[in-house]
């Protein structure tokens, strides 16, 4: 399948020649929105990038080695899109940072990639940077103004006539075959390695999956960002939304997404299985809130959503049970969201199947997804037509690639997508890529011989001291199932059986106890009560039925706080660092086999 020969900062010229916008890129300033045009966008990246070549900025000889590499450490705003562009239009390579990088990452990164210049949202991350030992960082800028520190800004100012005609002519030079950005993976299994893409890996990308998941040209269509731009899917479909004329609003911050949501009214966003559970949760807590007939309609229409089937639509007496459930109760649900929502779609890690079922059947279409950063990253999405998507898979494969299993369930994909390799890296890229072939690292199966269902990472497969091999990310999904559960992980390499480190969810227990007669307890009491780990007994009991016996979880340890990114139990995509969890809770997990 044949894509177009963009560069990812013809974005801004596509868009102006083909929907010029009022509101392209839109963010929170001062308590109010603010909207930069398409034509502004133009105008202030030009500048943006003129200031940056008069402070010395190259692309060189436009190879990896000799371009300049410019770091950016920032939550999602305009500003952050606007040094993207910048930066790719003066051929140097942006090097994105995740705000929550742990000190030592942080330095290794900057150093390694040999940053030359830093861009910093705010002063608590400026005095991180500065924190750090950088030889080869010239200057910090700030998009917040920060005392005794520049403000991008500055670099605008700088341009100049002649500096915007040379400007002209080196972005005719650059090749889309020429790096875009290295990203840094979070490192949950070792150093974090720097991800090449070109701008020909992202361009493909972004056509392959608008040719599969196609976005409609419609400039009245407007998403809400707040996964972290760092990442490869926010990037990749960032310049999506540019190409297809779709505007963007980012969000505050997390905390902020639901007065965003109702805000703004957005057809659309892209999120992580943790946040819809999140989501789910809060729902679920008002419904135990309710009472009398309100309480039996909230918990019937739950039940209905669970039994929700799309390849069969409903029909009959469900259809009608289904429409009194979406007028009375997950109306409701769609306005919380905005009350627009034409599409969700979710990656990163395995969603729960009931999560989906509950939210399709609620009028709100989720759809999940699947790809690595490697591969610029989308391999494959569940499709809006309704033959075209099965919950519990991740869809079949985009257009214009090559995906297979190998002999031992890999996923492996092949096309202009796959990364040019690993920066400065040359050893660990050909162990990844094998004649033009990417290993993911993920293990798969094929259903209906198009569906790919991930299964388990390759290096995430431990064997028992019996000798049998355990995934556990099928378990922790089923167990996952209960709302009793808000986090587990599974544990037992080398070891006799199975176990498992849970975090319960303390809300739903609570209202449990509060039924049971219990007394009101802190966490770390509930943990050790005797009652509580009975019904967790049980809950794990009952899940296990479906597990075979060599998998099923014998032993568990209750844990009182839930894992974030802030205690570095998990990435800033809200996957969990299994190496950090198990070493953490290594006198836990011993608990478990003593």
């Amino acid at each position: 399948m044949n894509y177009p020969t963009y560069r990812l900062f013809d974005a801004i010229s596509y868009q102006l020649e083909n929907f010029p916008k009022s509101d392209a890129l839109n963010a929170k300033e001062n308590g109010r929105w603010r909207s930069y045009s398409t034509q502004e966008i133009e105008n202030l990246v030009n500048r943006f990038s003129a200031g940056l070549l008069i402070r010395g900025v190259s692309g060189g000889d436009f190879t990896a080695e000799n371009s300049d590499k410019i770091a950016i450490i920032s939550g999602n705003r305009p500003e952050w899109v606007f040094t993207d562009l910048a930066v790719q239009q003066t051929g140097a390579i942006l090097t994105p940072i995740y705000p929550t990088t742990a000190l030592p990452e942080l330095e290794y990164i900057l150093n390694e990639s040999q940053a030359k210049y830093i861009f910093v949202s705010n002063a608590e991350l400026v005095e991180k940077v500065k924190s750090v030992n950088t030889p080869y960082l010239q200057g910090i800028y700030t998009f917040d103004k920060v005392e005794g520190v520049p403000h991008y800004s500055e670099l605008l100012d700088l341009a100049d006539d002649g500096t915007l005609h040379t400007l002209e002519k080196i972005k005719q030079q650059i090749p889309n075959s020429h790096v875009a950005t290295i990203i840094y993976t979070s490192g949950t299994t070792g150093v974090p390695k720097g991800v090449m893409l070109t701008h020909s890996n992202i361009v493909s990308n972004i056509y392959f999956s608008k040719a599969s998941f196609p976005f409609p040209d419609q400039p009245q269509t407007k998403t809400l960002s707040f996964l972290p731009l760092n990442h490869i899917f926010e990037k990749m479909i960032t310049y999506l939304y540019m190409f297809s004329g779709i505007s963007i609003y980012y969000a505050e911050s997390l905390e902020t997404i639901a007065d965003n949501l109702r805000e703004i009214k957005p057809d659309g966003f892209t999120t992580v299985p943790r946040l819809l559970e999140k989501v789910y949760e809060k729902i679920m807590a008002k419904g135990n809130a309710l009472t009398g007939i309100k309480r039996k309609l909230f918990f019937w229409s739950i039940q209905l959503g669970m039994q929700y089937d799309n390849i069969n639509p409903p029909k009959g007496l469900y259809n009608f049970k289904l429409s009194i459930a979406r007028k009375l109760v997950f109306k409701k649900w769609r306005e919380a969201l905005g009350g627009n929502i034409s599409f969700i779609i979710t990656g990163g890690a395995a969603a729960s199947e009931k999560l989906l079922r509950v939210f399709n059947a609620a009028g709100i279409p989720v759809y999940e997804g699947y790809g690595p950063t490697e591969n610029s990253p989308v391999i494959c999405v569940n499709r809006k037509q309704n033959n075209d998507t099965r919950y519990g898979t991740v869809g079949p494969a985009i257009e214009g690639i090559e995906v297979k299993l190998a002999e031992d369930g890999e996923i492996l994909v092949k096309g202009p997508c796959v990364m040019k390799g690993y920066y400065k890296h040359p050893e660990l890229t050909a162990e990844v890529i094998k004649d033009g072939w990417l290993h993911t690292g993920d293990i798969g199966t094929l259903i209906e011989n198009r569906f790919f269902k991930i299964t388990d990472r390759k290096k995430e497969l431990f064997k028992t001291s019996g000798g049998k091999y355990v995934a556990p990310q099928p378990i922790e999904n089923k167990m996952k199932e209960s709302k009793f559960i808000e986090q587990i992980i599974v544990v037992g390499s080398e070891r006799k059986f199975v176990g498992a480190l849970i975090v319960p969810a303390f809300n739903v227990v609570r209202e449990w106890m509060k039924e049971n007669n219990l007394p009101e307890m802190s966490n770390e009491e509930i943990v050790k009560n005797d009652k509580v780990h009975e019904l967790f007994r049980s809950v794990l009991d009952h899940h296990n039925k479906s597990i075979n016996k060599v998998e099923q979880i014998k032993k568990f340890v209750l844990l009182p706080k839930e894992w974030s990114v802030d205690g570095g139990e998990m990435t800033p995509k809200l996957s969990l660092r299994r190496k950090v969890i198990l070493e953490k809770y290594a006198a836990e997990i011993e608990s478990i086999y003593h």
